[in-house]
């Protein structure tokens, strides 16, 4: 007998940034301590959570911003991970050697175990996001990890507007995809232009949601920093793309859905996008264009 799958909890605590990574450290741990009292059993902080976006330019003395994984940020999040008994996802800086640097996400599992670590593999290059100044290209792949309350994946920021990333980590058996993320608006767009791309934002996420039956909650950073404005509206959407719980674009909010993972199944039975995949087909993808 096949037994339905429980509901579970999911936090995001959507943060502004303060000036240094251990006031940043206090009120990310405060945050997940606010989601754990309303129940979810896990929860995730936005991308680079411990720091401003130091990515809006490039200047080498942020290299010290980097720390090991394990490290003091991991140690502190296991501590309260095993403490609150919840699963956490935590967006960090990585010193992986001398001059190699990664934009790396962590999973503790609810004993305070290591679960897994993703580091964001599609790194950006555009005016403000000079990531690629900072980190090296992730080389783990598109990963699930097994916790105690279901499988997931950790997917970064820019890998948010890939399907191929999302597709992958759903094959490998993931049944909630998570977006630690850090997205504004620059100088040069108006506030049209920045609505248009909020919108695109949330839509190709939830398109990941409904193409591959699974859950997709996202976590942005709230408030101006330099000459960038983040818009917020972190959230949460079920396997039919529908928007469980969403948040504004101005304040710091701990949001919690409620993810009932029998909806996974029941999804996709309607709508058998899996099962009907051309796998035979696919091989242009491995392309970087089929034209010349």
């Amino acid at each position: 007998m096949i037994r339905p799958m429980p509901k579970v909890k999911v936090g995001l605590v959507q943060m502004k940034a303060e000036s240094t990574p251990e006031k940043n450290l206090k009120r990310a741990l405060s945050g997940l301590e606010e989601a754990a009292r309303r129940g979810a059993r896990i929860a995730c902080l936005q991308e680079l959570f411990r720091t401003p976006y130091f990515c809006r330019t490039e200047d080498h003395r942020k290299f010290r911003l980097a720390e090991p994984i394990p490290g003091p940020t991991t140690r502190a999040l296991s501590g309260v991970a095993a403490r609150l008994g919840i699963v956490i996802i935590g967006s960090l800086f990585e010193r992986r050697a001398e001059g190699i640097y990664h934009n790396t996400a962590v999973v503790l599992d609810a004993d305070g175990t290591l679960a897994g670590t993703y580091r964001k593999m599609h790194i950006p290059d555009d005016p403000g996001f000079y990531e690629k100044f900072y980190f090296a290209p992730g080389d783990l792949g598109f990963r699930a990890f097994t916790t105690k309350f279901g499988r997931i994946a950790v997917l970064v920021c820019w890998d948010q507007w890939f399907p191929e990333g999302a597709r992958l980590a759903a094959l490998a058996g993931a049944q909630i995809l998570f977006y630690p993320t850090a997205i504004g608006r620059v100088p040069a767009d108006s506030l049209e232009v920045a609505a248009g791309q909020r919108d695109a934002w949330q839509t190709i996420q939830r398109a990941h949601a409904i193409a591959n039956g699974v859950f997709v909650a996202a976590v942005n950073r709230v408030g101006r920093e330099g000459n960038l404005d983040f818009w917020g509206h972190s959230f949460v959407c079920d396997p039919s793309g529908k928007v469980l719980a969403q948040a504004g674009n101005r304040k710091e909010e701990v949001l919690v859905a409620d993810c009932d993972m029998a909806l996974i199944e029941e999804t996709r039975q309607m709508w058998p996008f899996l099962r009907d995949r051309r796998v035979d087909a696919y091989r242009g993808l491995l392309s970087r264009h089929l034209n010349g």
